[in-house]
This record gives C-alpha cells, sequence and structure tokens, in this order.
C-alpha cells in the first residue's frame, strides 16, 4: 500500500525492475490471501458437518501441505498473468517515471473467474452449508433442554464455539466482498482509463486492505489469536517454551 500511495500524482523513482517486482508480489500475495479463506472456509466445513471425522481429516501434516500448495499455486498462476512484464520489464511504460501493470483480456477474465468467482462461490457455499448444520445442531440440543446433562453443555458449549466461528466466517465473506467488488467491477468493464490517479490508488488498496483486515476481525473475535500475535510480536515464540505457551 506504501508503494501504491506513491504513485498517486507523482513519479515512480524505484525502476522498472522495482516496479515489476512490487506488482507481482503484491498479486501474489493477495491471491494467496483469498485462497487462505478458501482454505479457512474448508476446515469450518469440516469442523461442523463431519465433526467425528475432522481430527483425521484436517491433521497437521495436510494443513501444511495445503498452505504450500495455495502459496505455489499463487506464484505459478500469477507468473503467467503476468507474463509479459516478467519477460521485459518496463515494455508498457510511456515514459521515464511511469509504474503501470497491464493485463491482457484473457489473463485478466482467468484472474477474475479463479481468484474472485470461483473463490467467493466456494466459500459462500461452504458457509450456507456451515450455517444451516450449525442451525440445525443448535435446535436439537435445545429440543432436548429438559434432559441436559454434563455432556449436553459440553456439546451446547462446542456448538456455540461452531457458531462463533461461523459468524466470524460470515463477516469476513462480507469484508471480502467490499473490498474486492470495486476493483474486479472496474476492471471487467474495462473503465479503468476513467479513473483519476488518486481513484485508482483507492481501488487498489481497498484490495490490500482485505489482506490486513482479517488478522483484524480474527484478533477481535478470538482472544487466543491475540495472545498468539502477542508471542509473535514480542518475539517471545523463539524462546525454547514457546511451544508450551497458554493461548487458549
Amino acid at each position: 500500500m506504501i508503494f501504491q500511495i506513491m504513485l498517486i500524482d507523482g513519479c515512480w523513482l524505484l525502476g522498472d525492475l522495482i516496479c515489476t517486482l512490487y506488482q507481482y508480489i503484491a498479486y501474489i500475495v493477495t491471491s494467496s490471501s483469498v485462497g487462505t479463506m478458501v482454505l479457512i472456509s474448508i476446515d469450518r466445513y469440516v469442523a461442523i458437518c463431519h465433526p467425528l471425522h475432522y481430527p483425521r481429516k484436517v491433521s497437521l501434516k495436510r494443513v501444511e501441505v495445503c498452505v504450500c500448495l495455495c502459496w505455489i499455486c499463487s506464484v505459478i498462476f500469477q507468473s503467467l498473468v503476468l507474463k509479459d512484464i516478467l519477460e521485459q520489464q518496463g515494455r508498457y511504460h510511456s515514459c521515464v517515471g511511469e509504474c503501470v501493470i497491464f493485463v491482457n483480456y484473457i489473463a485478466g477474465i482467468a484472474d477474475l473467474i479463479l481468484t474472485f468467482i470461483l473463490s467467493i462461490t466456494v466459500i459462500v457455499v461452504l458457509y450456507l452449508r456451515v450455517f444451516v448444520v450449525a442451525v440445525t445442531q443448535a435446535r436439537a440440543i435445545r429440543s432436548h433442554v429438559e434432559a441436559v446433562t454434563l455432556q449436553h453443555s459440553l456439546k451446547i458449549t462446542a456448538i456455540k464455539s461452531e457458531l462463533k466461528a461461523a459468524r466470524t466466517l460470515g463477516i469476513i465473506v462480507i469484508v471480502f466482498l467490499i473490498c474486492f467488488c470495486p476493483y474486479y467491477c472496474v476492471a471487467l468493464t474495462g473503465q479503468d482509463n476513467l479513473l483519476n490517479a488518486s481513484s485508482a490508488t483507492f481501488v487498489i488498496c481497498l484490495v490490500y486492505l482485505n489482506s490486513c483486515l482479517n488478522p483484524v476481525i480474527y484478533a477481535f473475535f478470538y482472544p487466543w489469536f491475540r495472545k498468539s500475535i502477542r508471542l509473535i510480536v514480542t518475539l517471545k515464540i523463539l524462546q525454547p517454551n514457546s511451544c508450551n505457551a497458554q493461548v487458549l
């Protein structure tokens, strides 16, 4: 976002190579952020709709593999989308001090479908399924409230936790749409040439802001997330006994 702000009615002073790297890394990070949201929605779906199989299906090793694949696929896909500017930096710059990015029509449509339409479809479909199952489970427990035991109390606590996770995911989906819709509406209609520098920067920074807001939303809803961030920021995670820290 800092680099993008430099482009408001100004001149890019860092050269064509840094301009290309900035755009390339920005595209990779943004698409990886969206991919991570998809993985989180899948995790919530399995946890609520298939709770007995969750420990087996969502293991630490599988999570690591999925996260790595998310970043690898983002790098490969964005390399294809930005192939032209990667092969020849500054080929679309009309003057010295300009930093623009050009994505051909086919690559732009592919990015729209994979990064936005397909991702948001998967997230919304899984979220709706999670919401329906969670509400059904809550109603089933309430219908037997007169026979509540300790075991039922534990189940109620678990359901509340999952409903909270589902609600958080819903907020993230809404924020995602608010941040990404302006960018893709402009890109899809081809009206980006009608925007002035400040408006274009605002639309792009809105996309970047989504990646910033997601951890803030999680921190707002989950105390353990705030404690984990505190351990990372204060570098206590580098201490040998950091794995024994109480965050829950």
